[in-house]
């Protein structure tokens, strides 16, 4: 224990500002306490403080004692060197200071039901209203310190959030937003910051470790060994707390799983694993017990310890939350009532001539005077007024202008590098070997076949424990291929033959259709955990979309096999082994087709019973214009443009095909072509006696075996001449191919996950 602590500096700065006072380490009690102000700066990183846990993982009973104080130690540098392996810096990096100011957004709501011009007022005078969700709202947030957005349901805490998190669109929001006195680039803000969701998103069948390892692959870059992702996916559980549940599944309504504070600490985990410099959060503790969100925020506190910016918006946080907090934002209905240190808040109150009572809590006081205020005739107008000459008559804000750490040659872009180099950033950054540091920053960690390799393994590994899901689609496919199967029972080659033919071919190609809309849920399922993970460039929507095409591929395979060999020997099929392949490649194809299809509608279509509406809609119009109820010829002009392009048409025709294509075989001999008329009901003698008849007239020799329908007379009655079969097979395959194309593409506008 000693040898690992002999490499840990004794002290610490709970935040970046030199007015703040200094910590140490008590050893005996894992707490921090007081030291004195003037104690020389120690500024460490969460990856310092990870590179020292691996340096001592011999020790194990060291490891997670040093995990559990969870503070920003310094580290000798040989020490830290081994775990970055970047030279050290010759920037000298400045506290990160977040700043906003006059930030400014409105929406307009639609009225459901607005009536005419009024009056003199127009129809769109009176049938949108404007809403202020943030009015002027400015702040300042520090490098090591936590700040609480407060206020009532409606207040702006979440709207403020997401214009500090670049979740609003530019030309939406007024003001601006500077890091280190420098604009913030949107590109560059989602490398450096991390933003967790009020929902936990996470994939159910995973356990905490699995999770939070896809994403140190994620967010990882290739350059550091799996042995140190490893590592610092351990290191970062025991700071989580989650040893215990470690090897837990997430689970969901259905599947047992960790607690919710937990799940709330792995959804933090997750988008801190690159130890992003600012670190976003809508309502941490939402739903949770005391307990759990106290240690929630206590994590918290460790991660803006380690040198990040800590915003996140609360709700109403406890007597014991509210003694973690550095900076406090008081929102009413878009306007500041209050901002500043936790401890002015008594004061405050105090000059408003609205004291705050002893031994009441102090935000429930405040939250209670704001609501009351709001409930008012004048509304929060005056407390708002207050806070604007309270503000004005305290001390200057210690501004990142006015910091006297600033160094003014240092660019924001070399502060970052500076940090990285000190192992703060790992994801989407590189430092070069040279002793001259030169910022180097790249959209994403990893290039995509990587990414797509991630995404594969992790969306196989979730399948595979839910295994009762492709079940059910087997047992769909293999009901359906079974009963069609006795149903069409070894068919021969007579009229009625040649009608129950057609009939199974149409059941048959829908059916492969219809069966594909079970993977409607599935994306929808993970559509807000995409949105989460590529919002922050966590991997590209290209590797996702070509990802989830190439592992769906064997499951597709499958399940066209057992179809196939369920349903083409028993009906009777013609082709021998090569009609079978054949067979079985346009079901693939039509599979492929069909899942293609109604992933672009999961991606189009947010809602799940809307989904499954549409795709069966659009599925029956498709096989309506097939050509199995009417025949191309017959179609009317109109409406022949969707005969080419229902999904049905090109597998119907390309089978029809495999069957009929061979001219030596026949269907209709001899008096078997009164079969599908009134004469079909009198005897095979009278029969004979017409086509003597009819050879007479026709003056060609009619038997009863003489062959008058052969396979190709079937095709050219079906209008089934334009198009071969092995391009029918081409084109379902190609459809495949434009709808995961047009999959991408509804990706890359829809997720943007901005408002408006």
């Amino acid at each position: 224990m000693s040898g690992f602590l002999g490499k840990l500096s004794p002290t610490k700065r709970v935040a970046g500002n030199n007015d703040l006072p200094l910590f140490y380490v008590n050893q005996t009690s894992m707490e921090p306490q007081r030291c004195p102000t003037n104690a020389p700066r120690a500024s460490a990183t969460l990856a310092e403080l990870l590179m020292n846990v691996e340096d001592a993982r011999n020790d194990q009973t060291t490891t997670r004692r040093a995990l559990e104080m969870a503070s920003p130690l310094t580290s000798s540098a040989s020490s830290f060197n081994s775990w970055t392996s970047a030279p050290a810096s010759s920037v000298t990096s400045s506290p990160f200071v977040l700043s906003f100011n006059d930030l400014t957004y409105s929406v307009k709501i639609q009225k459901k039901f607005a009536p005419l011009a009024f009056c003199g007022r127009s129809s769109n005078d009176s049938a949108v209203n404007t809403k202020i969700l943030l009015n002027g709202v400015s702040g300042e947030a520090h490098e090591g310190e936590m700040m609480a957005v407060l206020g009532a349901s409606g207040s702006g805490k979440s709207t403020l959030i997401d214009a500090l998190a670049n979740r609003i669109a530019k030309d939406s929001l007024r003001g601006s937003i500077t890091l280190n006195g420098e604009v913030l680039e949107s590109s560059m803000q989602k490398v450096i910051s991390a933003y967790v969701m009020q929902d936990d998103l996470l994939f159910p069948m995973l356990t905490v470790e699995e999770t939070l390892m896809f994403s140190a692959e994620f967010r990882l870059p290739r350059s550091l060994s799996k042995k140190k992702k490893k590592a610092r996916v351990q290191a970062l559980i025991d700071q989580l707390g989650l040893r215990s549940a470690a090897r837990t599944v997430i689970g969901d309504e259905g599947h047992r799983g960790v607690s919710g504070g937990e799940r709330r600490r792995v959804s933090i985990g997750i988008d801190i694993i690159h130890d992003p410099i600012i670190l976003f959060l809508d309502e941490p503790t939402s739903g949770l017990d005391s307990t759990s969100a106290y240690m929630v925020i206590k994590v918290l506190q460790r991660i803006a310890q380690s040198g990040s910016i800590v915003i996140m918006s609360i709700h109403q946080p406890s007597y014991r939350i509210m003694g973690l907090l550095d900076r406090l934002i008081f929102l009413s209905r878009g306007n500041t009532v209050y901002s500043g240190s936790p401890t002015h808040l008594p004061q405050f109150f105090q000059e408003f001539q609205h004291p705050i009572p002893e031994n009441e809590n102090k935000t429930e006081f405040a939250l209670d005077l704001i609501r009351e205020l709001e409930n008012s005739a004048e509304g929060t107008k005056a407390l708002v007024e207050f806070h604007k000459q309270w503000r004005a008559k305290q001390a200057p804000p210690s501004s990142y202008e006015n910091n006297g750490n600033r160094n003014v040659n240092v660019s924001l872009k070399e502060a970052i590098t500076a940090s990285i180099s000190r192992g703060k950033l790992v994801s989407g950054a590189t430092n070069n070997n040279s002793s001259n540091l030169k910022p180097s920053f790249q959209t994403f960690a990893n290039p995509f076949w990587i990414e797509m390799i991630v995404i594969g393994k992790r969306s196989i590994l979730n399948s595979r424990r839910q295994p009762e899901l492709f079940g059910m689609r087997l047992g769909a496919v293999m009901v359906t291929g079974i009963i069609l199967a006795t149903m069409f029972m070894k068919l021969d080659n007579s009229p009625k033959g040649v009608q129950e033919r057609l009939g199974f071919f149409a059941f048959a190609m829908s059916t492969t259709f219809y069966t594909c809309a079970e993977a409607i849920p599935v994306f929808l399922q993970e559509r807000y955990i995409f949105m989460r993970e590529t919002a922050y460039n966590a991997y590209r929507r290209s590797s996702y979309v070509l990802s989830q095409s190439i592992i769906s591929i064997p499951s597709l395979v499958f399940l066209a096999g057992s179809f196939a060999a369920t349903t083409f020997w028993a009906v009777g099929l013609g082709g021998g082994a090569s009609g079978f392949l054949f067979f079985f490649f346009t079901i693939l194809a039509s599979f492929w087709a069909g899942s293609s299809f109604v992933t672009f509608l999961s991606g189009v279509v947010s809602n799940v019973m809307l989904g499954f509406t549409v795709v069966v809609a659009i599925l029956a119009y498709f096989l309506l214009f097939s050509g199995f109820f009417i025949s191309r010829d017959r179609i009317p002009l109109y409406w022949i443009w969707f005969h080419y392009l229902s999904l049905v048409k090109y597998p119907y025709e390309g089978v029809l095909q495999n069957e009929f294509e061979d001219p030596t075989k026949c269907f209709v001999r001899g008096i078997q072509i009164f079969d599908n008329s009134p004469l079909g009901q009198v005897s095979d003698a009278v029969k004979l006696n017409l086509l003597k008849s009819m050879s007479g007239v026709l003056g060609i020799n009619m038997t009863a075996e003489t062959c008058v329908t052969t396979g190709i007379d079937i095709l050219k009655q079906q209008g089934i001449t334009d198009i071969g079969k092995w391009n029918c097979l081409w084109i379902t395959a190609a459809w495949g191919f434009f709808f995961r194309i047009l999959f991408y593409f509804t990706l890359l506008i829809g997720s943007k996950n901005k408002r408006r």
